[in-house]
């Protein structure tokens, strides 16, 4: 089977993108993790599949699967580098549009020349069910026992679930020792994307993630908004703040009268191109 795709990413974390809007298409776990492949497919953090959308209310939907297969209902990067392809390709000229995912519904506006892109990401949630956490309680901070210590975070969804810790130097900070013993603890039912947060000013922050399915990424945008909700209602930094990430930056700003978060920052096509998906998929 071959396969059109663009290469795209935002901030470096990557995606591999299909147009799914003429012709459904259903990848396997093993398909999708083929494609991500580094080595054996095109590489990527991210496969984002564009599709029509049946809601009458939105004009498009898109699904993310992660680089080993499984399917994911938000990622802030990939919904700017949608927006970017749908008018790459010439699918839709509306600006802003309003796109479904698994997690609800997002307005995207790309920003007239030049390659920012603002996203409303939606409203934070915080109801341990919600995230969902193993927890009875709403609490700012909680607390878990790892690799033989105590390990204190706050938690917020963004359509997915963020821990985020606070640390005094991001760049030395256990992000892949720590990351993947967080992700799969029994306190996060469905596995957790993992921030590390460094507070330079009341408005910069520097941050790195490590993202369930994936590992660290080189930006994470749903854990940029996470971070600066978390920060911020620990009175720690502003609402309107900016994000360091190791590829790049994001601007996130939590609206206080709408409760929305409001992510703008870069969408970046590389390049188009074919893949042949072997038959059978050996991964």
């Amino acid at each position: 089977m071959e396969l059109r795709f663009s290469k795209m990413h935002g901030c470096g974390n990557d995606f591999v993108v299909f147009d799914a809007t003429k012709k459904p298409l259903e990848l396997s776990q093993a398909q999708a993790a083929f494609i991500a492949d580094r080595h054996l497919g095109v590489g990527c953090d991210q496969i984002l599949i564009v599709e029509s959308s049946d809601n009458p209310d939105a004009d498009y939907r898109y699904r993310i699967l992660n680089s080993d297969g499984g399917e994911v209902s938000q990622c802030g990067n990939g919904a700017r580098c949608f927006v970017r392809f749908v008018h790459n390709k010439g699918l839709s000229n509306k600006n802003p549009l309003e796109v479904e995912t698994a997690s609800g519904k997002l307005t995207l506006h790309a920003i007239n020349d030049s390659d920012e892109v603002r996203v409303n990401m939606g409203e934070p949630r915080f109801a341990p069910h919600q995230i969902p956490i193993a927890s009875e309680q709403t609490k700012p901070l909680y607390e878990i026992s790892v690799a033989d210590q105590k390990v204190e975070f706050s938690c917020v969804s963004m359509g997915n679930p963020h821990a985020i810790i606070m640390v005094d130097d991001v760049m030395a900070a256990p992000v892949n020792e720590l990351g993947p013993l967080i992700e799969s603890h029994p306190f996060f039912p469905q596995r957790v994307n993992v921030g590390f947060m460094q507070i330079k000013a009341p408005d910069r922050i520097a941050l790195r993630v490590f993202e369930r399915g994936v590992g660290e990424t080189r930006a994470c945008g749903s854990g940029a908004c996470a971070a600066v909700v978390a920060g911020h209602r620990l009175g720690l930094i502003d609402r309107s703040t900016i994000v360091e990430l190791p590829g790049g930056q994001l601007h996130i700003d939590w609206q206080a009268d709408s409760n929305s978060v409001l992510m703008t920052g870069p969408a970046t096509h590389v390049y188009d191109g074919c893949i042949t998906l072997p038959n059978p998929v050996l991964v």
